[in-house]
């Protein structure tokens, strides 16, 4: 194993464990994977809480879900088929992170999209997060339901399901699904202190600027503007 492996391994836990503390997964929820090369991946297990993975659990695969290297019965979770997709389609991910968020996944009960600006945060490091169909797991119905917004987007909400983030790499993502909660729980009670009715978002001219300082955040990735879906 080399040394980069070995610190993928010990960033997916981490924020795994990060996750779990958090509340963004009970029980066996949630999946993380980590691109090594084209056609290697590191991936959590099915079956396991992410308060209890380590780095001997982690599965290698390969782009076809293929097992390459595993210690013990471990499987890779049906709904990698989801994360290869962002793979496939994006050669800028490094990384996945799904989850269910609480707040976040009540947007996507909901079927209400996070598709205002009136954060700086999504402005800059997230944009416009629209809600992809509902696909049942562990079918290609789930990748194909999230394949016409990976050109556009960074975070997208899975209608009756949770959220999913990608990255340049584990940390990254982890950042944008913890931002995506933020946005969504200070949408939720903005609209509740307004009786229901939908916050005021910034103005264009600012959002200019904002959108400019992205860079200067070192933010990369898929960022829409005024555009509300792809």
């Amino acid at each position: 194993m080399s040394v980069d492996e070995q610190l993928l391994k010990e960033q997916i836990c981490d924020v795994c464990h990060k996750m779990w503390q958090k509340g963004w997964v009970a029980g066996n929820d949630g999946n993380v994977s980590v691109k090594i090369d084209e056609d290697h991946f590191l991936c959590t297990p099915t079956g396991i809480s992410k308060s209890f993975i380590t780095p001997d659990k982690l599965i290698k695969i390969n782009a076809k879900a293929e097992v390459l290297q595993v210690n013990g019965d471990y499987k890779p979770s049906s709904e990698i088929k989801m994360h290869l997709r962002c793979y496939n389609d994006r050669e800028d991910v490094g990384a996945v992170v799904h989850a269910h968020p609480p707040v976040a996944t009540s947007f996507a009960l909901a079927h209400i999209p996070l598709d205002s600006y009136s954060l700086i945060e999504n402005a800059i490091i997230i944009g416009s997060v629209p809600i992809a169909p509902f696909g049942t797991p562990s079918t290609d119905e789930v990748p194909e339901s999230i394949a016409p917004f990976l050109p556009n987007h960074d975070v997208l909400l899975l209608e009756n399901h949770g959220a999913l983030a990608v990255g340049c790499d584990v940390i990254t993502a982890f950042y944008r699904m913890e931002t995506l909660e933020l946005v969504a729980n200070t949408t939720y009670h903005a609209r509740m202190l307004l009786g229901g009715e939908k916050e005021q978002e910034i103005p264009k001219e600012t959002l200019e600027r904002l959108f400019a300082m992205r860079a200067n955040y070192k933010v990369t990735g898929k960022h829409p503007g005024y555009k509300k879906y792809s």
